[in-house]
């Protein structure tokens, strides 16, 4: 049997009415930090669930180096109080931020890390989540002096497909012959989401260039328009 009263709606909670005292702030959630301005120990936040309205926030001194932290485009929690008007945040720190996003992040730093297994790992694992970022870098691990490093940059801009293929077409040209043949096998095994970059490519090629481009589409069975 429900006890008497239950039926009736719980009572709310008010815990900073207005104008009246406040006692540890309030936590500010929020999804990005459009500026951080050190020197005149600002902050300013947008406010997602507020279509995108921000808001300025002055930095207490126990927070500037908490402030240093943290940089455009971070996620974050702002500890608030309101003090002579002003909102004044007392702690800052990064919240977590989509893993994926974190992890890429990661990778590409070790994608020009000293340690080749870290390298390795890197475009492998880039390659995977199919991370845009990435292409250029891998790009350049096709040159790696470390062959299984240059391996998994092969696969990984496979497994890119047609994003691969705009910064790999000045390598059909190249003087290193190893580069030149990754290049052309690359673009080959990506296939047909390769055949429109390539044709954007042959509009604003040199000769020699459009040469190599024309024979990679017809090895892959492809003839542009007359």
């Amino acid at each position: 049997m429900a006890e008497e009263g239950a039926s009736q709606p719980s009572k709310l909670i008010q815990i900073g009415p207005k104008g009246g005292a406040k006692k540890d702030g309030f936590n500010l959630v929020t999804e990005k930090v459009v500026a951080v301005n050190p020197a005149l120990k600002q902050l300013e936040v947008e406010l997602l669930a507020y279509d995108g309205k921000t808001v300025l926030l002055e930095v207490a001194e126990e927070a500037l180096e908490d402030l240093s932290k943290i940089k455009p485009g971070d996620g974050a929690t702002i500890r608030v109080v309101e003090e002579n008007g002003k909102r004044i945040a007392k702690s800052l720190s990064i919240r977590s931020r989509d893993p994926n996003a974190a992890k890429a992040e990661a990778m590409l730093l070790d994608l020009k890390d000293t340690h080749w297994l870290n390298r390795k790992y890197a475009a492998e694992s880039l390659g995977d989540m199919k991370e845009p970022r990435a292409v250029g870098p891998l790009v350049e691990a096709l040159t790696d002096e470390v062959g299984d490093v240059r391996q998994r940059a092969y696969d990984a801009l496979i497994k890119m497909g047609a994003p691969s293929v705009p910064p790999l077409v000045p390598l059909l040209v190249s003087e290193e012959d190893d580069l030149r043949q990754s290049a052309t096998e690359i673009i080959r095994k990506i296939g047909k989401p390769a055949v429109e970059p390539l044709a954007v490519a042959l509009g604003e090629a040199d000769d020699r260039l459009k040469s190599r481009i024309m024979k990679v589409l017809d090895r892959m069975g492809y003839k542009p328009k007359a």
